[in-house]
């Protein structure tokens, strides 16, 4: 079922036929059965008064300078970004090829090589994200599959770190849902072998599968 798939992620696909995740349980897949120095002394004048405090400049973005960070330029106009990566956003190694299998019914519509981005933006707004959703029930930009570097300590009280894929609902007018069940919004839910995802009220079950190695 392997096909090749150019890295580049500049257009996205039509359908055809970026905090710790919580703890939430688990529904069996439906589809299991297939500092500078300080110059205050530097500049103190002779007079036995303390110099003032000088005050730290703020490379923070005001809120205009933050919203011009988060958007983008189209042929359609300028499309604000809801998601950006965190910075524990990895790119999966190869030896970890994740998919996504598009199913609609019995039929296998689609397939995504995950393991070549570190996220995925799913939704209708084809300018800006990785996957075009086209059912009227999907938001513009409706969730994220990110893949995330999390480190955990074993029972030795070393640090072991992994990479692993989660999803995010973005606030989405109709929710996603992983096994039939809603997850919360904006917050990440680690995804496992054979998950099914569901955006909106669209019919289409998107399967995720590791192969085995």
């Amino acid at each position: 079922m392997s096909r090749s798939r150019s890295p580049r992620r500049r257009e996205p696909r039509r359908e055809q036929r970026r905090p710790r995740s919580p703890e939430r349980r688990r529904s069996r897949s439906p589809r299991t059965k297939r500092p500078l120095p300080s110059q205050v002394d530097a500049f103190k004048g002779t007079s036995d008064s303390p110099a003032p405090q000088k005050q730290k400049p703020n490379w923070r973005p005001s809120g205009l300078l933050a919203a011009a960070s988060n958007t983008v330029s189209t042929s359609a106009g300028a499309v604000v970004l809801k998601y950006h990566e965190p910075p524990e956003g990895r790119k999966p190694a190869s030896s970890k090829p994740w998919r996504l299998y598009v199913f609609k019914g019995e039929d296998i519509l689609d397939e995504l090589d995950l393991y070549l981005q570190s996220c995925w933006l799913f939704g209708r707004e084809v300018s800006v994200c990785d996957y075009a959703l086209e059912h009227p029930s999907c938001s513009k930009q409706h969730a994220v599959i990110q893949f995330r570097y999390i480190e955990k300590r074993n029972e030795f009280g070393d640090k072991v770190g992994k990479v692993k894929p989660y999803v995010i609902d973005l606030e989405s007018a109709n929710g996603t849902t992983v096994n039939n069940e809603k997850i919360p919004e904006g917050r990440y839910v680690e995804l496992r072998d054979k998950d099914v995802i569901k955006f909106g009220h669209s019919t289409r079950e998107y399967v995720l599968q590791l192969p085995p190695g």
